[in-house]
């Protein structure tokens, strides 16, 4: 596969990523030989940077990414994991429901502190068995996630010491770069204000129909040098299934603009002779400051049909109808 640098470090990765949250258990159960299944595929086909998080799975996703990983060359990938959230045991049932099917027994509390972050960051060397992390990203800063009241106490925590942390850990060699991992621009645009970083996992708000991060994002990415890593391609699932009955967007049931809008967009796509699924892939990398597109799933089956579709060829005049249908420009 194609590989595309992170930031201004040395750090280069491929196009195409595999994202852990659906090994983690996310809204259904998945057990330890399908979870392989899909890894050894994802490496099997060139696959080369891997990310994950404590909060899938509450920790389950960190165990099987380490249990794939372990073993393998360690110049050969790049790995990518989170902080803000510390996993705390817990009674079964006390374990909070977050939409994770048989998580382990921990439940989680938000810390952006320096002494959270680094607490985090030893934990998930311990969850992982692996004695190196290349990035690491601050998981759900923001009001999308905590609210304005709640966020401007976990920001404050960031930038009075958290970054302090990162920094530390970046100019050490213990990470070597990193940045954000959220579902929001705004948040990007305040600690961007505030402190340079190298890269921003952005899920679902730089996809074929939602374009959020086009206006003041992007620009500010490509004057930084700032890449970003695109999560939620599919935006909850509907650029790969379509406009069908129980469709979702941006993790709630599709409304009947969105539903409107994507129907329109498989109809260019036909038009085409291309999958939608095929154009929501390829959209993000068409930006050069897009380092890679992370591809989220526990099933062999979803993952093939995902890798068979890569590179489709999309007519210009399809791109410019599908502007027309996004959202967000």
């Amino acid at each position: 596969m194609n590989r595309r640098r992170i930031g201004e470090t040395s750090l280069e990765v491929t196009e195409i990523s595999f994202g852990g949250a659906a090994i983690g258990g996310l809204y259904r159960a998945v057990d330890r030989d399908s979870a392989e299944a899909t890894f050894n595929l994802a490496w099997d086909a060139g696959i080369r940077y891997f990310d994950t998080a404590p909060f899938y799975g509450f920790g389950l996703s960190e165990r099987r990414m380490g249990d794939g990983l372990r073993g393998k060359p360690r110049d050969s990938y790049v790995l990518s994991t989170k902080v803000g959230r510390l996993l705390r045991p817990v009674p079964e049932d006390q374990i909070p429901d977050y939409s994770y099917v048989d998580p382990l027994p921990f439940t989680v509390d938000y810390d952006y502190s320096y002494d959270g972050i680094m607490r985090s960051f030893e934990f998930s060397h311990a969850r992982l068995g692996l004695n190196k992390i290349d990035i690491l990203f601050v998981h759900d800063i923001g009001a999308y996630t905590h609210g304005e009241e709640a966020n401007a106490k976990h920001f404050k925590d960031l930038m009075d010491s958290g970054l302090r942390a990162l920094e530390e850990l970046k100019s050490s060699g213990a990470i070597s770069a990193f940045g954000l991992g959220v579902n929001e621009v705004q948040v990007c645009l305040d600690v961007m204000e505030r402190a340079s970083i190298d890269c921003i996992l952005l899920a679902g708000r730089y996809t074929l129909l939602d374009r959020d991060a086009t206006r003041t994002l992007l620009p500010l990415c490509e004057r930084t040098k700032t890449s970003l890593v695109v999560g939620g391609v599919f935006n909850s699932g509907i650029l790969a299934t379509g406009p069908v009955p129980g469709s979702h967007f941006d993790y709630g049931p599709a409304s009947p603009d969105i539903l409107d809008r994507v129907g329109r967009m498989e109809g260019i796509a036909k038009e085409n002779g291309i999958p939608l699924a095929a154009a929501a892939l390829e959209f993000p990398l068409r930006n050069p400051n897009v380092a890679t597109v992370l591809i989220g799933t526990a099933k062999p089956s979803s993952l093939q049909r995902n890798l068979d579709i890569l590179g489709t060829p999309v007519p210009d005049e399809a791109w410019a109808a599908f502007d027309a249908q996004a959202i967000n420009t």
